[in-house]
């Protein structure tokens, strides 16, 4: 009974041998089509990762450039604005020494008023106020399209011009 035995433990052995083997091939197969996939998804993600760093490079120079317009544009208005202090500090400069020549001049016509012959003194105070006038209002500021204010322009608001009087006292 052994040798009858033995033939049928071959054969079962033989079934599940083939059974195994067909497991071993389905588990290599998926084995293999699961490997396949992860190196599809690692070249899709490398793929991805390399877009998105050059992206970023992208938006980085982009950013770069940006700054740069903006920072020279920064120091561009700074420029302008302590050129416009400095314009606005020697005009107010000019504009006080207009006034004070004026002042002279109009106190020199009020003592010439009362007979005393300071025509050269009162000539001389309106070339030296003509002169001052064209600095403190030189034409480098056009902002006014031209048109000048009574003050700027020579007049005096709310006073008239009074001429030299030739009453001399000796």
């Amino acid at each position: 009974m052994a040798w009858n035995v033995l033939p049928q433990k071959k054969e079962t052995t033989r079934a599940q041998l083939s059974s195994v083997e067909n497991q071993l091939q389905i588990m290599k197969n998926k084995s293999s089509i699961q490997a396949r996939k992860i190196e599809e998804f690692e070249a899709r993600l490398a793929s991805e990762l390399a877009k998105a760093k050059s992206d970023a490079e992208k938006a980085k120079t982009n950013t770069d450039a940006l700054v740069a317009v903006y920072r020279a544009d920064a120091e561009a208005a700074q420029v302008q604005a302590r050129e416009a202090a400095e314009t606005a500090n020697a005009r107010a400069h000019w504009v006080a020494k207009l006034a004070k020549c004026r002042s002279q001049r109009e106190t020199l016509e009020e003592i010439h008023n009362r007979g005393f012959d300071l025509s050269e003194k009162i000539k001389r105070a309106k070339e030296i106020e003509v002169d001052t006038e064209s600095l403190a209002f030189d034409d480098d500021d056009d902002d006014d399209n031209g048109s000048k204010s009574g003050f700027e322009s020579g007049e005096e608001p709310d006073r008239e011009e009074t001429a030299p009087k030739n009453n001399q006292e000796t």
